[in-house]
């Protein structure tokens, strides 16, 4: 369950400032500044199989993938957002911070019941904001199932989940089985 650490607006400088020297992460909506949640061991263990599969696909390449520690930053309607995606590709030179990616290419969020409703609505929205962003992806945790998102299909989500399925990630021309995908759950 995400909640509010301040109602108070929060200058950007003082976030980042503060997320330095915090030993717990925090996203950033627009002023107010919510903590995370801890990830299960079952959320970490999805989230290392889809890791490993990405690296090995784009080894060599332009792209690079980051995992769960590693902030997306973006605009929404003037205000500033960070958020920690569980995993994030970007393939855009101009992605240099050493803490944050502008113009990711892949979003990918591991639901869990604290998080799901927020992944699937508000990051959903704010993230298919982002020009560089082709597609969104949300893998169940409870449920095998993976849902994936695209701009060149308006954003209608394509969902695997029959135990055989395989889901596509275009935007890395990447097939995954969902035995790939849970394999050690």
């Amino acid at each position: 369950m995400r909640a509010a650490v301040k109602n108070d607006l929060v200058p950007v400088a003082d976030y980042l400032a503060a997320e330095e020297a915090s030993q717990m992460r925090h996203e950033y909506l627009g002023g107010l500044v919510y903590a995370m949640a801890g990830e299960t061991l079952v959320h970490n263990q999805i989230a290392q199989n889809l890791l490993l599969r990405i690296r090995q696909k784009i080894k060599g390449g332009p792209c690079r993938v980051f995992m769960s520690d590693v902030r997306v930053n973006f605009l929404l309607r003037s205000d500033e957002y960070y958020y920690y995606p569980d995993i994030v590709v970007t393939c855009d030179k101009r992605d240099t911070h050493p803490r944050f990616v502008r113009h990711p290419k892949l979003i990918i969020e591991v639901l869990s019941e604290s998080t799901e409703r927020v992944d699937k609505r508000e990051k959903f929205l704010a993230y298919t904001t982002i020009p560089t962003l082709e597609e969104y992806a949300l893998v169940g945790q409870s449920a095998r199932e993976v849902i994936v998102f695209r701009r060149s299909n308006d954003w209608k989500p394509e969902r695997t989940s029959s135990a055989k399925g395989r889901a596509r990630l275009a935007s890395l021309e990447l097939t995954l089985s969902l035995a790939t995908v849970y394999e050690g759950v």
